[in-house]
């Protein structure tokens, strides 16, 4: 975390200054807003966190409930999604309060007695070591409240505007808010009156019964699995010796249960095995008594008993999976002729089983890529042609996850005779385990993401793939870190140049010496009109949509600090201190080059707003690299001159300076 660079902070400094459109945000709904997110699940609340660092952007998310979800169905947190908290500046502390799955056991029926049930393997949760962050257990309701502070305490103040229902919205082609949202007041003195809302874009999170998705015209299509399963949040007295282990529960008796943990040492989820359901049931299952499905997980449970003492939540539900053909308001007919003003993400255009504990997962990064674009798009950063991307990309991201979930959510339905092979289920568990963990996402080639042309540059940083940090030592304190935990969500695309084998030293690129390749690389990012650091607002830190750092091959001990290139050490806020805390040397104990494929020669990664690799590139590729960012990039923004002071955008040549 840095601060101070604007001044002593005294107090907490998670709490950012307020700017823009916080310095005088209305407590009451305004009339206009660019952005209107309707509901405050978890896709809704990463959007609203991720757009409220964009200062000048009037952002609000609106609620039918009368205040915060106290408790949440979602409470599976896959490593994916840690790192998406570290981003936020959050999974430390999540992390210290959830309950972290390291094993998953396996019970099936006994041999001996197939009336009883025996623990017949053990797998870890992440075999192949896919992430350094765990697979966390907590209430969906605490992911919202660590939101919700993040929203706070960011630049625009955003809070959640609760009591509003949201009734139906029109798209008209007039004027600069062209989006007509109609809410109703569902608390307090206005509870049952219409209200008119104009925004620039609408964000759809409000749930599988989503009336922004039925308001542009999208359905949900798919199949149920008629299959029901009862769930319950429970504290209870048992014997059964793997209760506060994560468990995949076979029974002779017929059924099956998923067990899993929850945080605060006591709690526990068990999703208990209905049976299959008639097509001709018309729901009746849901009308199932907490009674029997305690009474249900008995008998699985059986030699062992569970003695329910409370029960926090329970509901019924039918597998089901379904899944919209597109995520924004564009018609086929209409691609390529507009472009999106209405998007839905989460529940809204894709529903699966919760077994995989994907819900809340996927949900999270559908938001997190539809914000990060809109706040690009509505600062003038990026042409509108980007919004295009989201459906293109989210979309293929769900219909992959349905797959794995209706093969996952069939396994745990059957029968233990079913299985041809005894270990089927856990073996499928562990050679799955990097997907339902979030990290086979990934994005085809498109104006965000480059081919793999150069991949085997960085083979250990997949384009398209999420990026995977690795240790490194920063070198100006000495610290060793993991690179990938200083990239905050705040909007800013990430170069990491990978050196060469130059160690930097004094005078070299002076006439001195032979500026090394990434002395090259540093001289053209700072001078060139093609560098797309050369779109970066006059006044505004040089660093303040490009945030771009160097790893050496060397050990930290062995590089001076003052002779990096300067476009490795920004100056930064109003009395331009110097930001040393870009440079970074490789840590001889687990070697970023080693470990992640790198080629000695160099190479630099560009990763996203939205931590996914966007390309791969030698260090001598610099006109591939500015034309990767010239269509991310409006042609208005960019200044007549650099941040850096070192060269004019519009002169073909910049004078030869010190770097």
């Amino acid at each position: 975390m840095q601060f101070h660079h604007h001044g002593y902070v005294s107090g907490d400094p998670r709490v950012q200054p307020a700017a823009g459109v916080g310095l005088d945000r209305p407590a009451e709904l305004p009339e206009q807003v660019d952005v209107l997110i309707v509901g405050t699940g978890p896709a809704g609340m990463i959007a609203a966190a991720q757009l409220s660092r964009f200062p000048n952007i009037t952002t609000r998310i609106v609620e039918r409930r009368p205040g915060r979800l106290a408790i949440g169905q979602a409470d599976g947190i896959q490593a994916r999604s840690v790192e998406t908290f570290q981003a936020f500046g959050f999974a430390q502390r999540i992390i210290a309060e959830a309950y972290a799955i390291t094993e998953m056991a396996f019970w099936k029926p006994d041999v001996n007695d197939p009336t009883g049930i025996v623990r017949t393997a053990r797998t870890p949760d992440d075999p192949a070591g896919i992430s350094e962050f765990p697979h966390l257990i907590v209430n969906q309701a605490r992911v919202l409240d660590y939101f919700a502070e993040y929203m706070a305490n960011a630049p625009t103040r955003m809070t959640p505007d609760y009591g509003y229902e949201f009734q139906g919205l029109e798209v008209t082609d007039e004027g600069e808010y062209p989006v007509s949202v109609t809410l109703v007041h569902t608390s307090g003195p206005n509870e049952g009156q219409e209200r008119i809302v104009r925004a620039k874009y609408v964000v759809g999170a409000d749930g599988a019964r989503s009336k922004v998705r039925e308001s542009i015209g999208c359905t949900l299509a798919g199949d149920a699995a008629n299959h029901a399963w009862g769930v319950m949040d429970a504290l209870a007295v048992t014997d059964f010796p793997d209760i506060r282990t994560k468990c995949a529960i076979q029974s002779g008796a017929g059924g099956s249960i998923l067990l899993i943990p929850r945080e605060g040492g006591h709690l526990f989820r068990m999703y208990v095995d209905l049976g299959e359901v008639d097509p001709n049931d018309r729901g009746a299952v849901r009308n199932t008594s907490i009674e029997e499905i305690i009474g249900k997980a008995n008998e699985i449970l059986h030699p062992y008993t569970l003695d329910v003492r409370n029960v926090a939540w329970h509901s019924v539900y039918e597998v089901g999976h379904r899944l919209t053909d597109r995520f924004d308001d564009v018609l086929p007919e209409q691609r390529g002729t507009r472009t999106p003003r209405v998007f839905i993400t989460g529940d809204a255009c894709h529903t699966h089983s919760a077994k995989a504990g994907q819900g809340m997962n996927v949900s999270m990064q559908d938001g997190f890529n539809i914000a990060w674009k809109l706040g690009h798009v509505l600062e003038g950063r990026s042409p509108e042609s980007l919004l295009s991307t989201y459906s293109a990309e989210r979309q293929v991201v769900a219909k992959n996850l349905i797959d794995f979930d209706k093969e996952w959510s069939t396994m745990m339905a059957k029968k233990p005779e079913e299985f041809a092979n005894p270990s089927e289920l856990e073996d499928f568990y562990v050679s799955t385990a990097e997907f339902p963990a979030g990290f086979m996402t990934q994005y085809a080639p498109s104006m965000l993401v480059g081919t793999a042309e150069y991949q085997s540059l960085a083979a250990g940083f997949p384009v398209g793939k999420r990026f995977k940090s690795a240790p490194v030592v920063r070198v100006a304190d000495t610290n060793p870190v993991h690179l990938g935990h200083h990239a905050t969500a705040d909007g800013r695309w990430r170069i990491y140049v990978f050196a060469d084998s130059g160690v930097p030293q004094q005078g070299q690129g002076t006439g001195h010496g032979v500026p090394s390749a990434t002395e090259l690389l540093a001289e053209w990012m700072m001078k060139s009109p093609e560098s797309p650091l050369a779109a970066t607002p006059p006044g505004a830190d040089p660093d303040a949509w490009f945030d771009v750092k160097v790893i050496y091959q060397q050990a930290h001990d062995s590089i001076d600090i003052g002779a990096v290139p300067a476009v490795f050490k920004p100056q930064v806020g109003p009395f331009k201190l110097t930001d040393y805390e870009k440079v970074y040397g490789a840590d001889p104990s687990a070697d970023i080059f080693d470990l992640r494929g790198l080629d000695r020669g160099g190479v630099v990664v560009v990763v996203r707003p939205d931590q996914y690799v966007a390309n791969v590139l030698p260090l001598t590729a610099t006109a591939e690299l500015g034309a990767f960012f010239a269509p991310l990039l409006q042609p208005e923004v960019h200044p007549s001159s650099t941040v850096f002071g070192l060269a004019t955008a519009d002169s073909a040549t910049a004078p030869s300076v010190p770097v």
